[in-house]
Parts: structure tokens; C-alpha cells; sequence
């Protein structure tokens, strides 16, 4: 999976973070929890989990598929919420009737819970992205991966009023079998992608939508952008696609877990 270099935005984010969860704790839950790297484990209820429930363990594997089935497609948004971009993006996704996966920064979500709310108000699951989107995060140590994964669960679960992330999408894609069973453990299916908009490049609104309609054949889930800089191509490109995807034969899911 390609890696999301160059956007200066995170910086700031990892300035902000805060929360750093202790290492020996991240160590037991991991040590305690934790199945085999690649292996599956049991499958969790659908249903977001309270916060005050223990969270069942899941597939450490990376999902790509849709619980629609094979002609279904997962519309997935990373990095927000954004006080900007984000009620556009939820506009357009309530004009279609769609519903979709948020990948948030936990910094972000800490900061407008009110945005996090309307989320999960409006039906959408939750993704844990980590605290502060460090695309080397695979490079780091075991306790760095446990801090930013933990973390970022926390901030995303207080600010949602209690409803936990589903899911787990390693910034840039830059997983490990340490993050995909400190994940699983925690009831958080690792996510990945099938079709890369690069709507983060900015690179125009028709660009966003051709990369959409050809590459969707090869598979369901198709990542945009809700934060990070200007995003006003990204909504256009919804208001375009998603209809195009209905015309299509189409229907929307969430991603497997």
C-alpha cells in the first residue's frame, strides 16, 4: 500500500498529542490478548462496543472486503474530523444515503467531539488512525506503536461518549504484526484499502472520480480524505461518485470484520 508523504499538517498533530499511555500496560494487554502475527481470531459483533465492555478479539488479518457482499463497496474517510470539511463530507454521505467508515486521528478527535458524535449519530463506525498519522510507524518500537494505537483508541472512545473504533488503519499503511495484534486484541479489524484516490494530492475533482471508476473493479474499499488541507475536491468528488456507484449496480457496506 502506497505511503502518504509531504503533508506538514501531522507534524502539528504530533506536537499536540497527548496521553502517552504507559508502555509496561500497552505491554500486558498486548502479551495477554494477542494471537499469533497473521492468524485469525474470533469474529466480533457488528454492533459498536460500550466503552465499559470488554472488547472481543478479532482477525488480526488486514481487511479489504465488504460485509455487503461482492458487489458492495466501503467508503472510507481518514483523518479527521475536521470542523471544516468533515459536516460537508457527513452532508453529502446523508444526501446518498450512504454510510461509512471514519478513520480518525485521535488528536482530532480529541479536539471536536461534537464531530465524533455526529459520526455515530448518523450511523457511520469509527477507525482508530492512530494518534499523530506517523507513516514510519513501522519502523518504530514496539512501545511507540502501543502509545499511538492506545492512545488514539482512548481519545476517539471518550469523545464518541463511548463508542469504540471498529477498526484500525495504519497510517500510510505502514503496519506490523505488533499493531495488527495489539489491534485485533482490542477488537479493531486492521483496515486497509483497494482503491487510493490521492484526493490528498489535490490533484482536481474529475482526477478524483477517474481514479474512483477505474480502479473500483479490482476492489471494494476506497479511501478518501476528510482532513489534513483544503478538501473541497474530495467533496465534490463524492457528490459525483456515489450516485455514479448506485448507477453501477453498486450497493454500500462497511468493511468486514
Amino acid at each position: 500500500m502506497a505511503r502518504h508523504g509531504g503533508r506538514g499538517w501531522y507534524g502539528r498533530v504530533l506536537a499536540a498529542a497527548v496521553g502517552v499511555t504507559a508502555v509496561a500496560a500497552a505491554t500486558s494487554v498486548w502479551t495477554a490478548q494477542a494471537g499469533p502475527a497473521g492468524g485469525a481470531g474470533t469474529e466480533a459483533p457488528a454492533r459498536p462496543s460500550a466503552a465499559g465492555s470488554a472488547p472481543a478479539k478479532v482477525s488480526v488479518d488486514i481487511a479489504h472486503a465488504s460485509e455487503g457482499g461482492a458487489h458492495a463497496v466501503n467508503i472510507t474517510i481518514d483523518d479527521g474530523p475536521d470542523p471544516q470539511w468533515t459536516p460537508k463530507v457527513l452532508d453529502v454521505l446523508r444526501e446518498n444515503g450512504v454510510k461509512a467508515t471514519f478513520c480518525m486521528v485521535g488528536t482530532q478527535a480529541k479536539a471536536h467531539p461534537d464531530l465524533v458524535k455526529a459520526v455515530v449519530a448518523a450511523g457511520h463506525r469509527l477507525c482508530d488512525h492512530t494518534v499523530s498519522h506517523d507513516t514510519s510507524m513501522d519502523k518504530k518500537p514496539d512501545s511507540y506503536q502501543s502509545q499511538q494505537i492506545l492512545d488514539a483508541e482512548r481519545m476517539i472512545t471518550e469523545a464518541s461518549g463511548g463508542v469504540r473504533p471498529q477498526y484500525y488503519r495504519a497510517p500510510g499503511g505502514a503496519f506490523t504484526p505488533y499493531s495488527r495484534n495489539l489491534a485485533a486484541s482490542r477488537g479493531m479489524r486492521p483496515l486497509g484499502w483497494n482503491v487510493d484516490t490521492k484526493d490528498f494530492e489535490r490533484p482536481g475533482t474529475a482526477a478524483i472520480v477517474a481514479t474512483v471508476k477505474s480502479e473500483v473493479a479490482g476492489g471494494p474499499t476506497i479511501l478518501f480524505h476528510d482532513a489534513g488541507g483544503e478538501r473541497s475536491q474530495t467533496v465534490e468528488a463524492l457528490r459525483e461518485v456515489l450516485p455514479w456507484l448506485r448507477q453501477q449496480g453498486y450497493t454500500f457496506g462497511f468493511p468486514v470484520r
